[in-house]
């Protein structure tokens, strides 16, 4: 068990428990971060990527991207953007949200975000990461990190993230697999050792974490100083309260997870937002927490062909009636 170092400080923000929640589209929103709060374990929450060029007109009342209620803390922001000029106005919007910390994408490979110059674009666009970095950087006191994949050419990634750090970026996570690598491919942790050697700012592994032993396995591998889990949370929302338990050695109560209650749980936290953006959001997460059951693919099936929240729960109640 490693019980060394549990906690980290990023300028201002004591992080309990190095365990990260990534940016994930669809699915990091105010529902999700319920769930995994009632279970513990998280260190840092994460909002969905959200558009720097939108968020200032943004109502964070009713969005469903900054909808959040006290207890999801501390909260990490992920702003998407090519453009420096649009950093200002997105952090002080994120100032008067009182968000605890500000996240930069320059990791996301999906070719419409690569289009228009954001996302791992900038990896390949290191003036304009430079120009981003620094804008955010003279914008905010807030902890300013950035998330990035390992790349190739070696070369570059080192040099991409010595200029991440001059210029102010607190912290790294970084996803173990190269651009054009599905997520079928087994992570590259091993990669990240370099990273540790090369900056001194924290090193976050990310990437094909789903049980307690891929977090031991990513963490002996990379040498990272906390983990970033995406997917596996979605389907287990009680994992990172298993690995703060079993890999950290943290005070976390073991999980007592019924899972029909787990997604009762999940529908009405989704009460939150406006009814047109419930159904879109159930439907996402059933595609990952179906993964729980042998014949999971049905459940999914059934919820993805729903009209309404109110059908697919029907529906789902009657798979979990089979299954008991």
């Amino acid at each position: 068990m490693q019980t060394s170092r549990p906690r980290l400080r990023i300028r201002n923000l004591v992080i309990d428990t190095p365990l990260f929640l990534a940016p994930m589209a669809g699915l990091t929103h105010s529902a999700l971060r319920r769930i995994l709060c009632s279970f513990g374990g998280v260190g840092l929450l994460s909002t969905e990527m959200l558009s720097a060029k939108r968020l200032p007109v943004e109502n964070p009342a009713i969005s469903p991207y900054l909808i959040r209620t006290p207890g999801e803390r501390p909260l990490s922001y992920q702003l998407l953007t090519s453009n420096a000029d649009e950093i200002g106005r997105a952090i002080d919007a994120l100032h008067a949200m009182k968000a605890e910390a500000v996240d930069l994408n320059m990791g996301c490979p999906a070719p419409a975000v690569g289009r228009f110059g954001a996302g791992i674009r900038l990896m390949e666009l290191p003036d304009e990461a430079r120009s981003i970095v620094r804008e955010a950087r003279r914008r905010t006191m807030l902890p300013l990190s950035a998330k990035i994949r390992i790349s190739t050419d070696a070369q570059k990634l080192k040099d991409f993230c010595f200029m991440l750090q001059d210029e102010g970026i607190d912290m790294l996570s970084v996803h173990a697999r190269f651009k054009h690598e599905s997520f079928a491919r087994r992570p590259r942790w091993e990669q990240l050792a370099c990273l540790k050697e090369w900056i001194s700012i924290p090193v976050i592994a990310n990437g094909g974490i789903f049980t307690v032993q891929d977090a031991k396995d990513c963490l002996a591998a990379s040498g990272a100083d906390g983990l970033m889990l995406g997917r596996g949370a979605a389907i287990r929302p009680w994992l990172f309260a298993e690995i703060a338990r079993e890999v950290y050695g943290c005070d976390v109560a073991e999980p007592m997870v019924t899972l029909p209650a787990l997604y009762d749980a999940f529908i009405t936290h989704l009460s939150l937002f406006r009814p047109q953006y419930r159904i879109g959001r159930l439907k996402e997460f059933t595609h990952y927490f179906a993964r729980n059951y042998q014949f999971g693919h049905h459940l999914a099936s059934r919820v993805q062909s729903s009209g309404s929240v109110e059908e697919a729960s029907e529906r789902a109640g009657m798979f979990f009636q089979k299954c008991s």
